[in-house]
This record gives C-alpha cells, structure tokens and sequence, in this order.
C-alpha cells in the first residue's frame, strides 16, 4: 500500500506483487484489507493527521499504510479491537521498524477512544473520503447527484456478467447458476446481462473458460449495441484493452467482415489476445497509438473509442484513483482524448459512426470534448441516442454511477456526413 500511498504506483501492480505470497485462503482478506484502507483513505489520514505532530517522512511511508490498514480493522471490519492492534505492532517488527511499536499502539488506541471527537473534526472532503477536488467537481458537474454519487464510490462493486448469446442464452445461464447454489439476477439495462447476488472468483463461474460467459459491467456492455455494425463492415476498437468490448462486438456481431483491436500498450494488448482465446474469437490485433494512426491500417464503416480517462465513473473498481488522480490531470485527458478523436476521423468512412465511450462522470472529458470535436470538424454530426438509460449530457447520454448498479459511462455518438 505505501508503494500506491507514496510512490503513486496504481494498485494493479504492487497487489500482483504481493499476492503472490498470500496463501489461497487468505486471499479475500488481503484484498478486502488494501481496497478498503483505499476506500478510507481520506477519512483515516485525517484522523491520522490529528494524531501525529508531524507527518511521517516519505521513507516511513509503510509505517502510514500499516496505521490506516489498522484503523480499517478497528471501523470497518470485524476484527476484535485487541487483535487488529496487536497485530499492527507486531508488524512493525516485521517491516523492520521495531521504533514505531510505540507510535503505532498510541495512534490506534487513541483513535479507538476518540473516534467520535475526531471523526467530528474531520474536514469536509475527509469525511467524505474523497479528495477536496473531486468533490468539488462533482458538485459543479452534477449538484442534484453529488451525495449519491460519492456514496457510491464509497462502497464495494457489484459483479456482473455477460453471456455469450453465440453459446447459450441468458435465462440458461440463470438456471445454471441456481442450479449450483449461486444467486443472480437479470441485468436491468442490457441483454445479455447478469447481476450476481454476491462476488465470485471465476474459478466458481459454471462455463467460463469455455467462453460462455465473461466479467463485465453491465454499463459497458452498451458499446456494441450503441455502435451497431452491420454485416459486412469493418469496425475498429482503437482502445481495446482489456478486450471486453471488442469480444463483445464479435460474440452479437458475427457477420462483419473484420474487426481490428488496437493499443498502444503492447503487455495490455496481450491481454486482448487472451480474452479472444477464451471465447474462440477473431480479431485483427495492432499495437499503435490512436493519436496518429497509419494510413495503411483503411477505412472503417465503424469505430469504437473507449478512451483514456480519469476513470471517475468506475472509483468503487478502483479506490486507489481517489489517492493518485490530481485535478490538472483531467485537462491532460481532455487533451490526449481531443487528440484520438482528430487521429482516427479521417479512418472513418463517409456515412460510418464514431462511439465515443469514457468511464468518467466529469463534463471536461465527455461533453465539452464532442463539442469542441465538433465545432472544429466540419463533416462530423451527432446522433441522437434515444434510450431510457442515464441522463442527456449535452450531445450525449451519461450513466452515473450506480445507477441500476451499473458503473458511470459517458457515450456520444458521432456520424461522418456523406
């Protein structure tokens, strides 16, 4: 945790690293313990920030993280008092840092006996747990949704599914899982959906790795309806990592005539490759930058962005955006986002569409991007996405988080004029 509290480094990498020597049976635990002391960052830095004289030095920032994962023990776990303590200081021990046996013991039973008092002193944004910034933009964007959505960020995902309708259907699927003791729902926003009752590992899903189903949430699995290709075309997904929606295109879109999946990011492009294995799909794999696409790659009657953003539409998958994400970083995407757009419009065909997707809830990546997009490209037009689904956004349509449970998703629809 100090490596995401202090180095900056996104939770995927060091969780990966650190995984590996937790025992199968302790999985759960050891990742409930670094997603929520995330989750409660904010809250429980301000309670350390009352506690301690003096920041801890940038060397001491395992010290940090072990203190904040022992506040969650104490708040929001059910680990008994005594124990999340003891083993705390005994951690110290461990990391090699036996002085701060004293520090640690002090902070956590004075914030154990005077959780109210300082939970009261808490500034605003910490009692929110979110950054000051965020809640800020949150309020500007979306006043009459800023306590749910921050409620929302705050509290465990959902696990939905998607069911490969080229290998079963849903209502099969459903009576698979039951059949196996696993409760689920219909998903309420997209066909093939899956809502689980509770989080499983894959490993428990029925037909998985025989394709029949993937992990997806049910907000993204919009983007192949919304791009609608038809037979015969050609389709682009020019940020395909992980996969999920190009799969998804090909498992309902069986009849085009080539679907090419593109990143920059050659390790996370073989990520594609694997989810295409699974599912026994084709796809047409390239590894460059949507920016400045080559003029050799053609036209495309059909083009998914699934762009690059602050992700704040999908916080409660990845708390750690509430610590590293800073407030300039989201005109750097905004700039990076008006740079794929101009890069890939001349790849589009005369009359072909653009779905332009981001997992952010801010107006800075979503709206005021597809206006300025157009204001500045003659030939491009919007259109309309008629659907009971989110809220309008400007020249596009915003799911916010939780709705339906499903993550926060911006779409724009974008036609070349003829």
């Amino acid at each position: 945790m100090a490596r995401v509290f202090a180095g900056g480094e996104a939770l995927d990498v060091p969780l990966q690293d650190a995984a590996d020597g937790v025992s199968v049976r302790d999985h759960a635990l050891f990742k409930q313990l670094c997603y929520g002391s995330l989750r409660h960052y904010h809250q429980y830095s301000g309670f350390l920030r009352q506690c301690l004289t003096s920041p801890l030095k940038q060397r001491d920032a395992d010290v940090q993280a072990l203190m904040l994962i022992g506040l969650l023990q104490l708040f929001e776990m059910r680990t008994p008092d005594h124990a999340a303590i003891s083993s705390s200081v005994e951690a110290c021990r461990a990391l090699g840092k036996p002085w701060a046996t004293r520090l640690v013991n002090g902070v956590l039973r004075r914030c154990l006996r005077e959780s109210d008092t300082l939970r009261a002193q808490l500034r605003e944004h910490e009692g929110m747990d979110h950054p000051a910034w965020l809640v800020k933009a949150l309020r500007s964007d979306w006043p009459d949704h800023c306590a749910e959505l921050i409620a929302t960020n705050n509290a465990p995902p959902p696990m939905s599914l998607r069911v490969n309708k080229a290998r079963t259907d849903r209502d099969a699927y459903l009576d698979q899982l039951a059949s196996l003791g696993i409760g689920a729902q219909p998903g309420a926003l997209a066909k093939q959906s899956i809502c689980l009752d509770r989080p499983l590992d894959v490993n428990e899903l029925p037909g998985f790795f025989q394709g029949e189903v993937s992990v997806q949430d049910e907000a993204a699995q919009l983007a192949a309806h919304l791009l609608a290709p038809v037979q015969g075309q050609r389709v682009l997904d020019a940020c395909a990592a992980p996969g999920g929606k190009a799969c998804h295109i090909l498992e309902t879109h069986r009849d085009i005539a080539e679907l090419v999946a593109m990143d920059s990011d050659p390790q996370r492009l073989s990520r594609v490759a694997q989810n295409l294995e699974r599912l026994s799909l084709e796809a047409t794999l390239l590894c460059a930058d949507a920016c400045v696409p080559e003029p050799s790659l053609g036209e495309f009657d059909r083009i998914l962005v699934d762009a690059p953003c602050s992700g704040t539409g999908v916080i409660r998958r990845h708390p750690d955006i509430k610590v590293l994400r800073r407030s300039e970083d989201i005109a750097g995407f905004a700039k990076q986002q008006q740079a794929i757009l101009s890069g890939l419009w001349p790849r589009l065909k005369p009359g072909g569409r653009l779905l332009y997707v981001t997992c952010s809830v801010l107006r800075q990546e979503n709206t005021d991007v597809i206006e300025r997009f157009l204001s500045e490209t003659a030939d491009a037009s919007t259109v309309a996405i008629e659907s009971s689904w989110g809220v309008q956004a400007g020249l596009g349509r915003q799911l916010l988080s939780g709705t339906h449970g499903a993550d926060g998703l911006f779409y724009a629809a974008v036609e070349k004029t003829r």
